[in-house]
């Protein structure tokens, strides 16, 4: 059995900036700075550690972050819900939905979320898209500021499920980001890379990921990878 794990933006879908104007906006509410927003980069990020990153940016200290994180995320989820609005600005990339409803109708697969987002603002993003219910599970950057250890409570969770062990390779996550292949490496799970965000198919070839593609749009062969080829 394979534990299918995807990753959100630059993966799934593109929410064309609304989580990193969203974020800006609540720094600005909550701590009266935003840091080096415009220029840092968010891909393969986890929430948390974004937000402290630009926070030290700014001058701050780790005591004076902690101390407001709670209304930082609070704030940012209201604004990421005016962002996404009607979810008109959400696009799926190319084959995204063909391949969930073909994994999710999968007995040998579980298909879940692994994402640096926070849980909320995950759900947030994916409403729209009406992709939320077949995902069975996620780790999220609310579980851990550390992406590498998220594979570990997707398994656990997975395992909480369906009353089966998942380890090492049994564990397949999908992402755009150098980052994911790292995360995917940590455990020892495989990793299939999409260049569907900002790095290319030689960028995500020389982080040495098990596969790599353009897109997700060649369903049966994508689905190959995951169930077969890891």
């Amino acid at each position: 059995m394979r534990l299918a794990l995807f990753d959100v933006d630059g993966t799934l879908l593109s929410a064309r900036g609304a989580g990193r104007r969203a974020l800006g906006r609540a720094l600005l509410d909550v701590y009266g700075t935003a840091g080096p927003i415009d220029t840092h980069d968010f891909h393969g990020g986890t929430d948390p550690q974004i937000i402290r990153d630009l926070l030290t940016g700014a001058g701050l200290e780790p005591d004076a972050i902690a101390g407001r994180e709670a209304r930082l995320f609070a704030r940012y989820l209201e604004c990421l819900a005016a962002e996404i609005g009607d979810g008109s600005r959400v696009t799926l990339y190319p084959g995204v939905a063909a391949l969930v409803e073909a994994l999710a109708a999968r007995s040998e697969c579980v298909v879940g979320l692994l994402t640096g987002n926070i849980e909320a603002g995950a759900r947030l993003k994916l409403g729209p898209t009406g992709l939320l219910p077949r995902f069975r599970l996620g780790a999220y950057g609310s579980d851990d500021a550390d992406r590498t250890r998220l594979p570990a409570v997707a398994a656990r969770r997975a395992e909480a499920l369906v009353g089966r062990a998942f380890r090492g390779r049994d564990l397949v996550v999908i992402g755009d980001t150098p980052r994911d292949v790292a995360c995917a490496r940590a455990f020892g799970a495989a990793s299939l890379a999409v260049a569907t965000g900002r790095h290319s198919v030689a960028d995500l070839g020389a982080c040495e990921a098990d596969f790599v593609l353009p897109d997700l749009s060649e369903t049966e062969r994508v689905v190959a990878a995951i169930l077969d080829g890891a």
